[in-house]
């Protein structure tokens, strides 16, 4: 495999378009485009033949950065952009970069059905507990008791877990680690890539200016050591005694198997369809 150097890396940015970025010191987001850069660049794709779609957020800025396919639409919408994509062009790699609220409030509905079809999409949803450019209000995975502009006195909500909620609706890939974990979140989006259906990257992340600032999670360095700390492995969280578990993620591959590919299927469907020889001859 060719050595990813940072002179490849700039080949897939759009040096024209609005640098510097719009992400505030310490976000998370740039950690997840530098990774997702080097998960396309290290297999080979070309950037002709990789889509990226996002919907409305902070991260949802990314594809403005990148020199690929990209369509930056409207709130919640961005898995329902990106199936007409992958229906229309089957061979093509479409990616959603998405947040918690974009994905499973306004978007849910979306992202439950493109799970339940197994359609070729990789989702990477950044998770920073949230909704960042909007506002600061409480997402679907605000912590209960937690601050946000529209529970100034705590979320009394319980939280989605993103990863069950996508493997109860059928995603054949699903995997979660944080930004602090750069090197293994490249490794699973590479995955996710290559997976032959609906795959879902979950990346704990951090928003010290909003999130963190609300919270008093501390700044940027605390909250990346909070990542470190606090994001494990299903073997590391077995070791622990169950006082000691509260409040740790499990990270890593929480699903892997293979099922029948939507658009594979509907490809089949269409075939079946069509006239025969003998039909077309008047027989």
């Amino acid at each position: 495999m060719e050595k990813i150097s940072q002179k490849t890396i700039h080949k897939y940015l759009r040096h024209n378009k609005h640098f510097p970025h719009v992400w505030c010191p310490g976000c998370s987001n740039g950690i997840v485009l530098g990774a997702t850069i080097r998960a396309v660049a290290e297999l080979g794709l070309k950037k002709d033949d990789v889509a990226m779609v996002s919907g409305i957020g902070c991260s949802s800025r990314m594809p403005v950065y990148v020199d690929l396919n990209t369509l930056h639409s409207v709130h919640g919408r961005a898995i329902a952009y990106a199936t007409g994509i992958k229906m229309v062009k089957p061979k093509m790699n479409v990616c959603i970069v998405t947040g918690d609220g974009d994905a499973t409030a306004i978007g849910g509905n979306h992202l439950i059905h493109a799970a339940r079809r197994n359609i070729d999409l990789t989702v990477i949803l950044i998770n920073n507990n949230i909704y960042g450019m909007t506002g600061g209000q409480f997402s679907p995975t605000t912590p209960t008791g937690d601050i946000a502009t529209t529970t100034p006195y705590g979320n009394i909500d319980p939280v989605f877990d993103i990863c069950e909620l996508a493997m109860g609706a059928g995603a054949t890939f699903v995997a979660r680690t944080s930004a602090y974990h750069a090197i293994e979140m490249k490794s699973f989006i590479k995955q996710a890539f290559v997976h032959d259906g609906f795959s879902l990257v979950e990346i704990i992340s951090a928003c010290p200016v909003i999130y963190g600032r609300l919270n008093r999670k501390g700044d940027a360095p605390e909250m990346m050591r909070n990542m470190k700390e606090n994001v494990i492995t299903a073997s590391a969280y077995e070791k622990l005694a169950p006082e000691n578990r509260e409040n740790k993620v499990i990270r890593g591959i929480l699903r892997n198997v293979d099922k029948p590919e939507y658009t594979k299927q509907y490809a089949k469907l269409v075939e079946s369809l069509k006239p025969k020889a003998e039909d077309s001859n008047g027989n």
